[in-house]
């Protein structure tokens, strides 16, 4: 575990939307902790990311992929705000044309949304190209290189609607007056093989058919959700949920308050470890008070 380093302190982070609090844990069997989280209260963006490719290259391609896509929206938003004719620091990325038809069908989005969702889509992207030209540069480019799954979201003040960005099989639930939903998912045979009906044999559940790193090309989903007071929203690793029955997830995330998410926290992980969990273990919960 040389290169790990947690990216952001398991305190509460307090955000103009409500309190977010992350814990991760190296679980019962793995030797380093391949998984990151990362809360950013100036931007309103709280992200998980786990990490693949062995002992250094998974600690160091989630770590990458959290401050890469965290350094991309804070230097748009940054230039944004900028007076025309003024320099700003964006990253220098031409990334493939976003067609907004796909992530909001029905044209609802305002014009602030639509930037907000092409600024995901770029950041996605370029952390994906990033991470892929060191893998070009260690000769692995073949898909045996460093590569990590993402999932977050971001909430724009004042009042704006929450936008997910998710790539791979990490999770993000929300429970919402008494019921727990899945709003993200996999992108796994496994899941794709469920979606086609398919019957025994299954393709094993951790078989992605993406992440950020080993290819060129990504496709991130992105989608638009509405923020509600009391809402409590979990990302998590699939070291969390991979061995857990739905019910036992949903029964701590409905004992959520504002002042107990650690706790809460504590309780996933350690629920995850008893359920029998092999892989590395992430919770972060955000508690939404309006």
């Amino acid at each position: 575990m040389d290169n790990w380093k947690q990216l952001s302190p398991s305190v509460p982070h307090h955000l103009d939307f409500g309190v977010a609090f992350g814990l991760t844990d190296i679980g019962t069997v793995r030797e380093s902790n391949q998984d990151n989280f990362f809360i950013a209260p100036d931007l309103g963006l709280v992200m998980v990311a786990d990490g693949m490719g062995g002992h250094n290259g998974g600690e160091i391609a989630s770590a990458d992929a959290l401050n890469l896509v965290y350094n991309f929206v804070r230097a748009a938003q940054a230039a944004h705000a900028t007076p025309p004719g003024s320099e700003t620091t964006v990253p220098m990325f031409r990334a493939t044309p976003f067609d907004p038809a796909l992530a909001d069908p029905d044209a609802t989005w305002s014009d602030a949304a639509m930037k907000a969702m092409i600024t995901l889509h770029d950041a996605v992207e370029y952390a994906n190209d990033r991470m892929y030209q060191t893998n070009l540069a260690h000769d692995r480019a073949d898909g045996s290189g460093m590569g990590t799954t993402l999932t977050g979201l971001w909430q724009l003040p004042p009042d704006g609607p929450m936008f997910v960005f998710h790539v791979g099989d990490s999770r993000l639930y929300r429970y919402r007056q008494g019921r727990m939903v899945q709003l993200t998912r996999d992108q796994t045979l496994y899941q794709q093989a469920l979606d086609a009906g398919a019957h025994t044999p299954l393709p094993p559940r951790n078989l992605l058919l993406q992440a950020l790193g080993p290819g060129p090309d990504l496709v991130p989903e992105l989608q638009s959700q509405v923020m509600m007071p009391g809402d409590v929203y979990l990302l998590c690793s699939d070291g969390l949920y991979g061995e857990s029955a739905p019910g036992r997830i949903e029964t701590i995330l409905a004992s959520a308050t504002e002042h107990n998410l650690d706790a809460c926290c504590a309780a996933l992980v350690e629920m995850a470890k008893r359920d029998g969990s092999r892989d590395n273990i992430t919770a972060l919960l955000v508690k939404c008070t309006g």
